[in-house]
C-alpha cells in the first residue's frame, strides 16, 4: 500500500525527525499507514466524522433496452402513386398536425387516371339504363336470359371498375365528385395521418418517388416508452408497477425513472424476454425512439450498513474509506482501509468487505487528503 504521512506533523516535529523517519520506516514494513489529521484542517475544510448506518438498498435487475413508441404513434409516409416531388415544406424536427399537408407530388398520370375515372362513369349511366332495360324485358318475357344476363354482367364490372378507379383517386386525396364536374389536378396533396414531429425526411424536392418510397417519417412523442429485454431467470421477480431508473449513456448521464407496465410472456429464441415500462411524466420530451438505454428494475429493497457516498475515496482505481484510529487533543490519526464497493443508493455505499461495526469514519472532506497524502507518500 502507498505510504501515507502528514507533511504537516513532519514540520510540526523538526527535532525528532530521525525517530519519525525510523518509526514512519517501521510503519512502512507493516502496512499500518497513518494519516496525521490537525483539527484545525479538519474544521476549517468542514470535514465529518460518522458512523456505519443500516440504510434500505435496492435489490435490482439490470437490463438494457430501446426508447421506442407504439406502433400508432408512428407513421411511415409514403406515395399510394409515383411521381415527383413539388415541394416538401418540413425540416426534420418540425411538428405536425393531423391532416396538415406534408408534401405535394406531381405526375401527368394523375390526369389520365381521372379522365379514366370520368370516362368509365360516364359509361356506367349507359350500362345502368342498359342492365335496368333488360331486366324488365326480361321479366316480361320480352327478352332472352342470355341478353339479360350479359347486361347485368357488363353492368356489375363497370361498377367495380368505378369504385376501383374512385379508391385510388381517394387514396390519392383527389375527390372523385370534383373529377366529375371536370376539375382535373396534376398534383396531389399528401396529409399526415397523426399529430407529431417529423423524424426523418428521405426525399428532396425534385426527387422521384415509386409507390412504394418512403418519403418522411413522424413519431408521436406523447407516448414514448422503455423497451426492455430481461432474461427468463428474472421474470419470476417482475412484476406491473415496479420502478425503473434508467439513464441514455449516449446522452447524458442523467438517471430517470419509470415503471413496469407489461411483463412479456413470450420468450425469444435466445432466451430473453421484453417488458415495456413507461416514462415518468415530464422526462419523455427529452428522448428519440432508438435510443440505447441501460435499466435497472427495482424488485424489492434489503438494509445494510452503509456510509455515505463521500466517505468512499477512489486512488489508482482502489477504494478506500478513512477509518479514525485515535483521536488526540489537537489531532485525528486516520488509517486508509481498502474497500470493495458492493451497492450504491441514493446517496449511500454498502460494502463487500468487512469493516469495524462501531468505527469511526470520516465522512466528509477525505478526498483531498487521501491524494494529498498518496502524492507525499510517493515522494517518500
Amino acid at each position: 500500500m502507498i505510504f501515507l504521512l502528514s507533511a504537516l506533523v513532519l514540520l510540526g516535529c523538526n527535532n525528532d525527525k530521525q525517530a519519525e523517519t525510523e518509526n514512519a520506516n517501521h510503519a512502512e514494513e507493516e502496512h499500518s499507514d497513518i494519516i496525521h489529521l490537525p483539527k484545525a484542517q479538519f474544521e476549517h475544510a468542514e470535514m465529518e466524522i460518522g458512523k456505519l448506518e443500516e440504510k434500505e438498498f435496492a435489490e435490482t435487475i439490470s437490463t438494457t433496452g430501446v426508447i421506442d413508441v407504439p406502433p400508432q404513434s408512428k407513421a411511415v409516409i409514403s406515395a399510394f402513386a409515383g411521381g415527383y416531388i413539388k415541394n416538401t415544406p418540413l425540416l426534420i424536427g418540425d411538428e405536425v398536425k393531423k391532416g396538415e399537408r406534408l408534401v405535394t407530388i406531381e405526375n401527368p398520370e394523375f390526369i389520365s387516371m381521372q379522365q379514366n375515372y370520368m370516362e368509365t362513369a360516364e359509361q356506367l349511366n349507359f350500362l345502368k339504363s342498359e342492365y335496368d332495360r333488360q331486366k324488365t324485358m326480361f321479366e316480361e318475357n320480352i327478352t332472352s336470359q342470355k341478353k339479360f344476363l350479359k347486361a347485368e354482367s357488363d353492368y356489375k364490372t363497370a361498377v367495380a371498375r368505378v369504385n376501383g378507379l374512385k379508391k385510388n383517386l381517394q387514396m390519392l386525396n383527389i375527390n372523385p365528385d370534383a373529377v366529375l364536374e371536370g376539375n382535373i389536378v396534376s398534383q396531389v396533396n399528401i396529409y399526415s395521418p397523426i399529430d407529431g414531429y417529423v423524424t426523418h425526411v428521405y426525399v428532396n424536392t425534385g426527387t422521384y418517388v415509386s409507390p412504394a418510397d418512403e418519403i418522411m417519417e413522424i413519431i408521436n412523442t406523447d407516448h414514448v416508452h422503455l423497451e426492455l429485454k430481461v432474461f427468463e431467470k428474472d421474470l419470476l421477480h417482475l412484476k406491473k408497477g415496479q420502478e425503473i431508473l434508467f439513464k441514455v449513456p449516449e446522452a447524458s448521464q442523467d438517471v430517470f425513472e419509470g415503471e413496469v407496465h407489461l411483463v412479456g410472456t413470450t420468450i425469444e429464441a435466445n432466451r430473453m424476454a421484453l417488458i415495456h415500462g413507461h416514462i415518468e411524466e415530464g422526462n419523455e420530451i427529452n428522448f428519440n425512439t432508438g435510443m440505447f438505454i441501460e435499466a435497472d428494475i427495482i424488485t424489492g429493497t434489503s438494509t445494510d450498513l452503509a456510509l455515505p457516498e463521500d466517505a468512499v475515496i477512489e486512488l489508482e482505481g482502489e477504494d478506500y474509506v478513512l477509518l479514525v484510529e485515535a483521536e488526540a487533543e489537537k489531532e485525528y490519526e486516520l488509517h486508509p482501509i481498502e474497500v470493495k464497493v458492493k451497492e450504491r443508493h441514493r446517496g449511500y455505499v454498502s460494502f463487500d468487505s468487512q469493516l469495524p461495526t462501531d468505527g469511526k469514519f470520516l465522512t466528509k472532506g477525505g478526498f483531498s487528503l487521501l491524494q494529498v497524502e498518496g502524492a507525499g507518500g510517493h515522494h517518500h
